[in-house]
Parts: structure tokens; sequence; C-alpha cells
């Protein structure tokens, strides 16, 4: 059952406040290196219930006229082209994406940097079509060394090398498609020019995991390494924040290895460290949000359930290693769960063995577990689908919301005439087919009022859904799991 652990508006009200004083500290000038998504955070609204997935970018919304966009892109990623593995678009898409969703959220998008560059033909041809866009590009270099080299990254051959970024903003948020863009380095460098110019200018990290005044091993904090045992991030309490302050703080292994290296460059630059401890750096308040512990501790430890399955079915579908299963096991088992803590998979399972085809499972608001099964109209999540709205509204299962005589033309288009080999409807087909009857039927009305009920649920499904499935209930907010399993042995599924 979906329970609110997290004050949304006090978030956005005391975070804001916390980026001013940040920038007031450094005289006017602040760059502040946005780690994990600025849009679309999931992660962070299935783990803190309550927390709005586009939060950051409302926060950032209300300093609008003080804030200014610089985007990071890696050039080795647009030359691989990379791909966001939960939107399925490649990075140089997404930065389009993100400029484009910055602009109608009212904020000013000065400028884009390729980071490593390298001359890579496929960056340099970006470049062009950001150019002809009439977006500023700044380019940044490979620096030998990076980020051990101290006196040769703060010196004219380091970052003197890199293209000064002209900004007019005294808030320069630097974000990027991905992880290892460069924005740390894009902070350093604009930090080492500014300083040639006699501008004062700061740096400060905003990350939102793991929560700082949260313990090491807390539910949340777990759940963020779960979501990132690819990337081989690690939670350990801050050495540095300890030994200056006596407190202890949760922080992570690379922001700790880093430091030291991070204190001698601002110490070249500057002078002196302005942060005694990677944690000194952050700005992220949303510790101080949290109103309901055994709600979000709830949460989290669904979330560390459900990263385990996702690392199961990364591996089967050829996107990650078997060791990102194996870590994602022992994460799971040091939060003390396993996969018995999560009803909907036992409910799936049986329901399969029942009627030997696929199935689905999801939990409604209420604690009770509904089944979608496998027929010649419906794969199992659209039958899902249809049989959750009918019980949040309360309507017979023997009802039909969506007539055969309705489906059935649409399989027959599917397969005559549009070359599709699956007659089922997937899901997104099924809620248009119910939008439709819903004009001549009050039931199938009725059914389509309960959708907004389905965010929050926790659903699972005995075989990978297709990318469209996925899609459609994530933007439905369900939390989807799968085994590690697809229905067919075809060796493409598409």
């Amino acid at each position: 059952m979906y329970k609110t652990g997290f004050d949304n508006k006090k978030y956005l009200e005391i975070q804001s406040e916390q980026i001013k004083k940040r920038i007031s500290k450094f005289g006017g000038k602040l760059y502040l290196e946005f780690g994990g998504k600025l849009f679309d955070d999931y992660h962070a609204a299935r783990v803190l219930p309550g927390f709005e997935p586009d939060s950051k970018v409302k926060m950032l919304s209300t300093m609008k006229d003080q804030a200014e966009i610089v985007i990071v892109i890696n050039s080795n990623d647009i030359e691989k082209n990379k791909v966001r593995g939960d939107l399925g678009i490649t990075y140089d898409l997404d930065l389009l994406r993100l400029i484009d969703a910055f602009r109608a959220s009212g904020l000013y998008v000065g400028s884009v940097v390729l980071t490593q560059y390298g001359s890579q033909p496929a960056a340099k041809a970006f470049q062009k079509r950001l150019e002809s866009l009439n977006i500023k590009v700044y380019r940044h270099y490979s620096i030998n060394g990076y980020p051990n080299d101290v006196s040769l990254i703060v010196s004219e051959s380091g970052l003197g090398r890199n293209e000064y970024i002209e900004t007019s903003r005294s808030l320069v948020v630097v974000t990027a498609p991905g992880p290892a863009s460069g924005k740390m380095a894009t902070c350093l460098s604009q930090l080492y020019h500014e300083h040639k110019r006699g501008v004062a200018a700061g740096y400060a990290k905003f990350e939102t995991f793991p929560i700082w005044n949260l313990p090491l091993k807390h539910p949340v904090n777990i759940a963020y390494e779960a979501a990132t045992t690819d990337l081989d991030d690690v939670n350990m309490i801050d050495p540095f924040h300890l030994e200056a302050y006596g407190e202890t703080a949760t922080n992570y292994n690379r922001d700790v290895e880093i430091f030291p290296v991070l204190r001698t460059i601002f110490q070249n630059i500057y002078g002196q460290s302005p942060y005694k401890s990677p944690t000194d750096m952050g700005v992220n308040m949303a510790g101080f949000c949290i109103t309901d512990d055994m709600a979000v501790s709830e949460a989290a430890n669904n979330e560390i359930i459900r990263r385990y399955f996702d690392a199961r079915c990364g591996f089967r579908k050829g996107n990650l290693e078997e060791q990102v299963v194996f870590k994602n096991e022992l994460v799971m088992k040091s939060a003390g769960l396993d996969i018995s803590c999560r009803k909907v998979i036992a409910a799936a399972l049986k329901k399969e063995q029942e009627t030997g085809a696929p199935a689905a499972s999801l939990e409604l608001p209420g604690g009770s577990i509904i089944t979608g099964k496998t027929s010649d109209l419906l794969g199992a999540s659209s039958a899902l689908l249809l049989n959750a709205l009918k019980a949040l509204a309360g309507i017979q299962d023997e009802v039909h919301l969506i007539s055969p005589v309705v489906i059935e033309p649409i399989q027959e288009m599917k397969v005559k005439h549009l070359g599709g080999q699956n007659p089922r409807l997937h899901t997104d087909e099924i809620l248009i087919a119910l939008a439709i009857s819903a004009t001549m039927n009050p039931t199938a009305a009725l059914a389509i009022e309960q959708i907004k009920k389905l965010k929050g649920c926790e659903a699972h499904s005995t075989v990978i859904l297709s990318q469209v499935d996925e899609f459609t209930m994530k933007k439905l907010g369900i939390n989807l799991t799968c085994e590690p399993k697809y229905q067919t042995k075809k060796l493409y599924h598409g």
C-alpha cells in the first residue's frame, strides 16, 4: 500500500534556500554539479514516497532568474552511440531532449560542453548540428594524469587548454545525460578560468543519494547501492567529515577517494580549500524532509528487491555482466531481504503454473492481489490492467469492459495489415481500446477513472515484457519486476 513519507513542498523550499546560501558564500557565483537525474527521477520517487520525479526542476524553476544550465556530454559517448537504458535513446539525442525540457520549464540553457574532445567524427558532426540550432558549444580536452597529477591539471597545459564557458547568471547548473560525462572536471575548469579573470566563484555538488544525514545502513542508502552496482559505487562513512567535525556522515567511495585531489586543486586555485570533507561540498537537504521513516524504509526495501530482478533481466538481455547480479543479490541479503518479501512474485508464479502460460500479478492499494493470464485476445499484462481496474471500480470479474468484437478487428489489423506476429493486444493498445469503449459504455468509463490509483502499485510478470509494455507500466507509475526469461525461444525479442 502506497504511503507518503516525504514532504515535497518543504523540500522545494529548503533546498532552494540552501543553494542561495552557498551562492552567497562564494561571493555571488556558484557552479553546481548536478548528479543523478534532473527530470524523471523515478528512483527518488520510489524510495521517498511523496517525492515528485520533477522536484529538482521545480526547485530550480523558483530560481530561474538566477540560474542557467550548462549540459555536458562526453565526446566518446557520442562516438560510441551510447544509449540511456531507461529511455532507449542515445546520449546526444537525450541532450536535445533535455534542452527542450529545460526550456519548457522556463530555464535558460546557456551552452553545451563536449568533454574529452579529440576531434571524434561524430562529436564534430554533433557540434555542427548544435551550432546550426544556435546553441553555443565549447570543447574541453583530456588531461593526462587526471585526476592525480595536480600540478599538470592546474596549469595552462591542463585546465588552461579548455575553452572558457561564457556564463551570465549567478547559479550555473552543470548537468549531463548520464554518468562519467565530465561534470566535475567542467566545474573545476571554470573555477580555474574564473580565478584567472579575477571572478569570485565557487563549487558545490547536488547529489540526492546517498543521503548524508541518514545512517550508512538505512534502507534508502542501501537502495542507492542496489541502483548503482554496475558503477561499483559503495556507501561509506566520510572519514574526512568525521575527523573535521567528530560527526558521522554517509557518502560514497568515489567522492571520498577523489576528495584529497579536489582539496589540493582548490588549494592551488584559491590558496586554500573551502571544504573540509566531501560531505561539505554537498547541498542535499532531502534527509530533512522525511516525514515517515517507516514508509520510506518499506519503499526502499521494495526497491532493493526490484533492483535485484532488474539486474537479472539486464543480464538475460545481455546489457549487464553477471557480477552485477551477484552484487545485487549481496546487497539484498545485507538488507535482510529475499524475494519472498515481495508478495506479487508468488501470486504471478502460481497463476502461471495453473494456466501453463505467462501470467502477471499486481498488489492494489488496499493490499489485495490481482492476477492476469494469457489468452487468445490479451497478453497477461493487458489482462492484469483490466482486472485491476475492475477491482478498483467494484466491477464484477465476468463483465467485459471491452467487447471481443472490438478487440478482434484490432488484432486483424495488427497481423494482416501491419505485419505483426503477435495478435494479442499490448497494454497501450488495450488502454486505447478501453478509452474508445468508454464513449459508449459507462462501465468502461468508470474503469478509466481508476487509472490514477495504479500509481505506486507493485507488479510482477513471469516473463520479460516487451519494451512498449514496460514503458506503459512506468507511465502508469506501476513498480514492475519480471522473471529473467522470455515468452518464446526466439533469438530476437523486439
